[in-house]
C-alpha cells in the first residue's frame, strides 16, 4: 500500500500505549474486587450472638485460622498501589510523547513573537545555536535539530508553505503504523533469547500447570471429594444394605481424607504413638480390633477415636489432637453429603437391578443422622438440649423431673417463670444467653400437596402415574413460641422399632412374617392377608363403585375422618359425572348453542390454569438455577467453622423400608420455599401409606414426618373415540367442494354444458 510505512516502536511511543491499556484493564477490575477491605462491626449483631465460653473460643479458632492474614492483606495493597504508581507514569511518559508530535511551533521555538522581522528571527536563531549546537558543551542534538527546522520553516519559502498548508516544513508525511514492540526483540544478537523465552512459557510453563491441575482435579468430585473415598463408599454400603449408626461412622472415619498418603495436609506426629492409645482405652465400643481393610489401618483407627471423642466432648491436647480433631470435623459434612449421594445411586441402581442388594432406608437415614451428630458434637441419644449453651446432664435431670421437658420446643413453650425456674442454677447472664440461642434456633412449618401434573383429574393417582409431592417449608424462629403452649408438637420421625409397633391391627399377621417385607409395588398375592391381599381386593371393589377418592395427607385420621372424605368425594364425583355427560351431550347435538359456549369457557379455562402453572413451573426452575447456600447460622460451638442450615427431604415406605425419591437438599430456606418431590405410583391399585420426611442436617430433635396416603386407582384404557374426531357430517361437505373445485372436465360436466 503506497504512502504507508509498519515498523516495530523505536521511540517507544507506541508500546507505552499498548502497556499502559493492558495495565488498566488488569489493575481496575484488581482493584474492585481484591482491594481488602475492613468488615465494618456489627455492635447490634455481635450482642445477638452467643456468648458462652465454647462460643468465643471457636471465634478465637477462626480468627487465628488464618495466620498470615495481615501480611497477606499487605502484600495485596502494596501491589496494587505500585500497580497505579506505574499506570500514572505511562500516563506522563504518553501525555509528553504526544506533547512532543503535536506541539511544532517555530516562533515559540525561537522564543520569537510571529511579528518578528528576519532579521530577528536570524539573531535569534544565531544565538540558541551557539548554546544548542551538539558540538557545545551545553548542545543538545535532538532540541538543535529542532530549532534548525524552526528556522527553515519561517525563512526558506517552500519550508514555510509546507508548515502553512499540512503543518510541517517537511511537507506531507507518510501514514506510519507502529507494531507495538520494541525494536530490540527482532534485533538479530537478541533471537535466541527471545526464542528460548517463548519456548519456557508455551511449551514449559503452561502445559506443566495444565497438567498439574488436570491431575489434582480428577482425583475429586465435584463437591471436592477423593474419587477414591467414593469408591469405599459404594463398596461398604454394598456391602452391607442395612448398615448401622456405628458402622456408618466407622466407613466415614476410614475416609482417604484422612490419609497422608492421599491428602498432604494430614499431620502425623510422634507423640500419637503415645496419645491415640492412650485416647482409644477410654473410649468404649470403638471396635478397634476390626481386621476390614482399610478400617483396621491406623489412619481410620486415628479419626475414629476422634470422632467419637468429639461427640462425648472430651477434652484434647490442644496442640496435637486437637489440631486433628478440628481438621476432621471440618470435613465431614462434605463426606457425608457424599454418602447419601451413594446410597441413593445404588437404590435406583438396585431398581435397575444393575446390582443385587438394595439399600434399606436405615442406612441413608443413619449416614444422615451423622451429619447433626458432628456439628453438634452429640450423640443421639443424648437429650437435644444438651445443644443450648450452659446446659449439663444435671440441669436435664431435674428438668425431666420437674416438668417432663425432653425437647427444645417443650422447652420454648414453657412461661418465663417457669423456664427460669428450672434453671434457676444458672446466673442471670448465662439464661440470657440460653434464651437467646434458643429464640434463634429454627421451627419449621411442614406441609405437603400431592398432584398428578398434566393430567386432566390431577387429584386422582392412577397405577403408574408420575406422582408430584410438592413441599412447603416455612422458617419461623423458636423465639415465636415463647410461652405459647396451644401450638401442636411437631412430629418427629420415629424410628424402626416404634414404628413396628405402631402398625395397624389388620397387618399383624403380615408384621409375623418374615422381616423382609414386600414392597409397595410387588404383585399382591391371591391368598394374603397383607397389602395387596383379599382386603385391599375388596377394598378395590368398593372404591370402583365409588368414584376415586382424592388424596388425603394426614399424619393421624379416624375411620370416621376417612368415610366423611369419602362421602364428600362422593359427591363430588357425581356432580363431576353429571357435568361430564352433559358436555357429551351439547357436542353431540349442534342445537344446544349455550352448553357449547359453557363447554368452550371451561376449555379457556383449563387453557389459562395450564399455563400459569408452566409459567410457575419456569420461574422455579429459575431460581433453582441461581440456587444459594446461605439460611441461617448454626449455633455450633463445637465445629470449628461456620455452619448454614440445611434440610434433606424425601419420600420413603416404612413397611418395605425403601427409598422412593432422592434425598433433596435445600440449602437456601430463609423464609419458605416449595420443593417438588416426584416418584412413580405403585402398579398394583390399593390403599398405600408412605412418609414425607424432612431432616436437619445441623440440629439434633429437628426431624418431622407427614404420611401420604394414596388411593391407587386402576388405570383407565386409552380412549378410542371422542365427539371431536367424528368427522362424519364435514366430509360429505368437503368432497362435493373438491369435486366441484376439480381441475378435470367429467363426462358429466360435457354433457350438462351442451345442453
Amino acid at each position: 500500500m503506497a504512502g504507508q510505512k509498519f515498523q516495530y516502536d523505536e521511540s517507544g511511543g507506541t508500546f507505552y500505549y499498548f502497556v499502559l491499556s493492558f495495565l488498566a484493564l488488569i489493575l481496575i477490575p484488581t482493584t474492585i474486587y481484591y482491594w481488602p477491605r475492613k468488615k465494618k462491626e456489627d455492635h447490634g449483631k455481635l450482642k445477638e450472638e452467643c456468648q458462652c465460653a465454647d462460643c468465643l473460643k471457636k471465634k478465637t479458632i477462626l480468627a487465628n485460622a488464618e495466620p498470615y492474614r495481615a501480611l497477606t492483606s499487605w502484600t495485596i495493597k502494596l501491589t496494587i498501589v505500585l500497580g497505579w504508581a506505574l499506570l500514572l507514569f505511562l500516563t506522563y511518559r504518553v501525555s509528553q510523547f504526544d506533547y512532543e508530535m503535536a506541539s511544532f511551533d517555530p516562533f515559540e521555538i525561537l522564543n520569537v513573537p510571529p511579528t518578528s522581522s528576519q532579521a530577528e528571527i536570524k539573531k535569534a536563531y544565531y544565538r540558541l545555536s551557539k548554546v544548542l549546537h551538539p558540538d557545545k558543551e551545553t548542545g543538545d542534538e535532538k532540541s538543535f535539530m529542532m530549532l534548525s527546522k524552526a528556522y527553515q520553516a519561517l525563512t526558506d519559502d517552500v519550508a514555510k508553505e509546507n508548515y502553512e498548508k499540512y503543518g510541517n516544513p517537511d511537507g506531507p508525511g507518510a501514514m506510519s503504523f507502529g507494531i507495538a514492540l520494541p525494536s530490540w526483540i527482532v534485533e538479530k544478537e537478541n533471537s535466541v533469547w527471545v526464542l528460548g523465552l517463548y519456548g519456557l512459557v508455551f511449551m514449559v510453563a503452561m502445559p506443566s500447570a495444565v497438567g498439574v491441575w488436570w491431575y489434582r482435579s480428577i482425583r475429586f468430585s465435584g463437591d471436592k471429594v477423593l474419587l477414591d473415598t467414593t469408591q469405599m463408599y459404594f463398596y461398604f454400603i454394598h456391602k452391607t444394605p442395612h448398615m448401622l449408626l456405628k458402622r456408618a461412622l466407622m466407613v466415614l472415619a476410614a475416609s482417604l481424607e484422612f490419609d497422608k498418603r492421599h491428602n498432604s495436609q494430614v499431620q502425623e506426629r510422634q507423640s500419637d504413638n503415645d496419645e491415640v492409645p492412650a485416647l482409644i482405652r477410654q473410649l468404649p465400643n470403638l471396635n478397634e480390633k476390626c481386621k476390614e481393610h482399610p478400617l483396621c489401618r491406623m489412619y481410620s483407627i486415628k479419626a475414629r477415636a476422634i470422632l467419637h471423642a468429639h461427640l462425648s466432648r472430651m477434652p484434647l491436647n490442644p496442640e496435637t489432637l486437637e489440631r486433628d480433631r478440628q481438621f476432621i470435623v471440618k470435613k465431614c459434612p462434605y463426606l457425608v453429603q457424599e454418602m447419601v449421594s451413594c446410597v441413593h445411586q445404588l437404590v435406583m441402581m438396585a431398581y435397575a437391578r444393575r446390582v443385587p442388594r438394595l439399600p434399606s432406608i436405615e442406612t441413608i437415614e443413619n449416614c444422615m443422622k451423622m451429619s447433626p451428630m458432628i456439628i453438634q458434637g452429640l450423640w443421639e441419644f443424648k437429650s437435644p438440649l444438651l445443644q443450648l449453651p450452659h446446659l449439663t446432664e444435671d440441669h436435664l435431670y431435674f428438668m425431666n423431673k420437674k416438668r417432663h421437658v425432653k425437647n427444645l420446643q417443650q422447652f420454648a413453650q414453657l412461661k418465663p417463670e417457669e423456664s427460669r425456674q428450672l434453671l434457676k442454677n444458672l446466673s442471670d447472664f448465662e439464661y440470657e444467653n440460653t434464651i437467646k440461642v434458643l429464640g434463634k434456633m429454627p421451627l419449621i412449618d411442614f406441609s405437603i400437596r400431592c398432584e398428578v401434573i398434566d393430567d386432566e383429574n390431577t387429584n386422582v393417582v392412577t397405577a403408574g402415574a408420575i406422582v408430584t409431592v410438592t413441599v412447603t417449608l416455612e422458617r419461623k424462629d423458636m423465639k415465636t413460641l415463647f410461652g405459647d403452649t396451644k401450638v401442636p408438637e411437631k412430629q418427629g420421625i420415629k424410628d424402626e422399632a416404634n414404628e413396628e409397633a405402631a402398625g395397624d391391627e389388620d397387618e399383624a399377621a403380615a408384621a409375623a412374617a418374615p422381616a423382609k417385607k414386600a414392597s409397595a409395588w410387588a404383585k399382591p398375592r391371591k391368598g394374603g392377608k397383607g397389602k395387596g391381599g383379599k382386603k385391599p381386593a375388596q377394598n378395590q371393589k368398593n372404591n370402583q363403585k365409588k368414584v376415586p377418592a382424592k388424596v388425603a395427607t394426614t399424619s393421624t385420621t379416624t375411620a370416621s375422618e376417612d368415610q366423611a372424605a369419602a362421602g364428600n368425594s362422593d359427591a363430588e364425583s357425581e356432580a363431576g359425572n353429571a357435568e361430564g355427560s352433559d358436555v357429551e351431550s351439547a357436542a353431540g347435538s349442534g342445537s344446544e348453542d349455550e352448553e357449547k359456549g359453557k363447554n368452550n369457557s371451561s376449555l379457556d379455562d383449563d387453557d389459562d390454569e395450564e399455563w400459569e402453572r408452566l409459567q410457575a413451573k419456569l420461574n422455579k426452575r429459575e431460581r433453582l438455577e441461581g440456587k444459594s447456600r446461605l439460611s441461617h447460622t448454626v449455633h455450633c460451638p463445637y465445629f470449628p467453622e461456620e455452619k448454614q442450615e440445611y434440610w434433606w427431604t424425601y419420600i420413603c415406605d416404612r413397611k418395605s423400608r425403601t427409598l422412593l425419591t432422592a434425598p433433596y437438599h435445600v440449602t437456601n430456606l430463609v423464609e419458605k420455599e416449595e420443593i417438588q418431590l416426584k416418584f412413580t405410583a405403585p402398579r398394583w391399585p390399593a390403599v398405600y401409606t408412605f412418609t414425607v420426611c424432612l431432616r436437619s442436617d445441623s440440629y439434633l430433635g429437628m426431624d418431622q414426618q407427614q404420611e401420604l396416603k394414596l388411593d391407587v386407582q386402576k388405570a383407565p384404557a386409552p380412549p378410542t373415540d371422542h365427539p371431536q374426531w367424528d368427522l362424519s357430517e364435514s366430509e360429505p361437505e368437503h368432497n362435493d367442494q373438491q369435486e366441484n373445485l376439480s381441475d378435470y372436465t367429467t363426462d358429466t360436466s360435457d354433457e350438462e354444458d351442451s345442453d
